[in-house]
């Protein structure tokens, strides 16, 4: 094995573990969010004003972060977002009021925004260098640091544990350990040219090797003008809006349909989002192999199209088992999206990754961010049963737009 083979190896061990850290820390607060409430004496309308600041702060840093990648480096930004996410976490625990825990939450979005985007970016640097896909593995660990550190703040909450407590234990321990591992990254590549990418494929008369791909058959013209003016840019940023709108619905309303809308017990109801991300970590574990035998426009249409028929059926039936089946299917068919569509974003010929990872991410955050207000007021109006229709024709619109479009052509294969 040469050394550029073991340095790529190492880096990719390093973003495995800050995936994991990243989720691990989050998530761990959440068990802590009733008491929280309660102890801040916020009603549901408050604290759901309040736990938008992650994601108000999540937002407006992704804006900015693709600017400070292409000067820095994914790994210099890396280092310095990793030591403000873990740092700034402790703040959400000592929280007095409604606006202090909005303000709180919105410095940690800022941070976790910025590392999220450097960390993908930083995966399209790795599977460059492995030249064959791991973006998926990197989600699935992601995945599962959630688990455990949903699964680790229960504990903490069973034990009678306080949260700025746990948090900054947490946040020391995780920023020690994925703060080791920023030290194994790979620098960014530096990108071609768009005069040098342009002459290179036409002279070629196909994608050259180790750049990005053609789209629909023909060579990839460099980017020209606003990253959000770019076809493909917005073309896969839509489908991430697509795929985190499905997320977004499962984790705010998949337990209420089956409570409210088709009857089932509290515990039984709590199994939905269970269903659902156990189907999405399934099919990450697997989806490097998987997109090794096919290419991305062929498995991510396939998957997305499985979940239509799955999910349409299981509203149609109103089955509890049915739906339990039809939220996990849906984990499966969307789990490859978010993947395929960063590491896409990634090899776009004639504009820095980590402009066009942080453009793509802001789409799909926003569909995380407005889809559970959007299917609560639709509900309102109609019913939530009826709304969740949403769901099918967001599968089947990634389907339609990742086989036809030809935007995931340029993943590797």
């Amino acid at each position: 094995m040469s050394e550029s083979d073991r340095q790529a190896r190492a880096a990719r061990l390093a973003v495995l573990v800050i995936f994991a850290a990243h989720s691990f820390l989050f998530a761990s607060w959440t068990a802590h969010i009733p008491g929280v409430k309660a102890e801040l004496g916020l009603d549901d309308a408050q604290l759901g004003l309040a736990i938008l600041g992650a994601p108000v702060g999540a937002i407006t840093a992704i804006v900015a972060t693709g600017r400070l990648l292409a000067r820095f480096g994914s790994q210099r930004v890396m280092q310095a977002t990793l030591a403000g996410y873990c740092a700034s976490a402790v703040t959400v625990g000592l929280a007095g009021s409604q606006a202090e825990l909005f303000g709180a939450l919105a410095l940690w979005g800022l941070f976790q925004g910025s590392l999220d985007v450097a960390m993908n970016t930083q995966g399209v640097t790795v599977e460059r260098a492995i030249g064959r896909p791991v973006m998926s593995g990197f989600h699935c660990a992601w995945s599962l640091g959630g688990f455990a550190g949903a699964g680790t703040g229960a504990l903490v909450v069973g034990l009678g544990g306080g949260l700025a407590a746990q948090l900054a234990i947490t946040g020391v321990a995780l920023g020690g350990i994925a703060g080791f591992a920023t030290m194994r990254l790979l620098p960014d590549p530096e990108e071609h040219t768009a005069q040098e990418a342009a002459k290179e494929e036409v002279a070629a008369g196909s994608p050259v090797p180790g750049s990005a791909a053609a789209v629909d058959g023909r060579p990839a013209r460099p980017a020209r003008g606003g990253v959000l003016r770019q076809r493909t840019v917005l073309l896969l940023g839509f489908m991430g809006l697509a795929c985190m709108l499905c997320e977004g619905a499962a984790a705010d309303w998949s337990a209420v349909q089956l409570r409210e809308s088709l009857g089932a017990s509290g515990a039984v109801a709590g199994l939905a989002y269970a269903s659902f991300s156990a189907g999405m970590v399934v099919l990450r574990f697997t989806g490097d192999r998987l997109m090794v035998r096919f290419p991305a426009q062929t498995a991510v249409p396939l998957l997305a199209a499985a979940a239509t028929v799955s999910f349409s059926t299981a509203l149609a039936t109103g089955s509890v088992p049915v739906m339990l089946v039809g939220w996990a299917t849906l984990g499966l068919g969307v789990a490859l999206i978010i993947p395929a569509v960063l590491s896409a974003a990634g090899r776009i010929p004639g504009v820095p990754p980590g402009t066009a990872v942080a453009a793509v991410s802001g789409l799909a955050w926003a569909g995380y961010v407005g889809s559970p207000p959007l299917i609560g007021f639709l509900a309102h109006q109609t019913s939530l049963q009826a709304t969740l229709v949403l769901i099918p024709v967001a599968t089947a619109t990634v389907a339609i737009v990742a086989r036809f479009s030809g935007a995931l052509r340029l993943s590797p294969s």
